[in-house]
C-alpha cells in the first residue's frame, strides 16, 4: 500500500499530514521532527504491531512542499 505523506515549510516551522487519513497531522519546528510524529500517528491509526515496517520515498518537491510516500504492506 502507497500512501502520501505532505510536508509543508511555514513561518514558524514545519506541518505534516496524510491526506488520506483525516486528522492524522501534526507540527514540529523542523521536518525531521513533523514526520516522526507524524509517522508516529499514522502506525497509531493504523493500529500497527511494533515489528512494522515501511520505507519513506521523497517523491517532490514543489515550492514549500515537499511530498513523500510512505509504502508498508499492511
Amino acid at each position: 500500500m502507497v500512501l502520501d505523506l505532505i510536508v509543508t515549510k511555514t513561518d514558524d516551522g514545519y506541518s505534516a499530514e496524510i491526506p488520506s487519513l483525516k486528522g492524522c497531522e501534526s507540527w514540529a519546528h523542523n521536518e525531521d521532527d513533523v514526520i516522526l510524529k507524524t509517522l508516529d500517528i499514522f502506525k497509531l491509526y493504523i493500529q500497527a504491531n511494533p515489528d512494522f515496517k515501511y520505507k519513506l520515498d521523497r517523491a517532490r518537491k514543489e515550492g514549500n512542499v515537499i511530498t513523500y510516500k510512505i509504502i508498508f504492506d499492511k
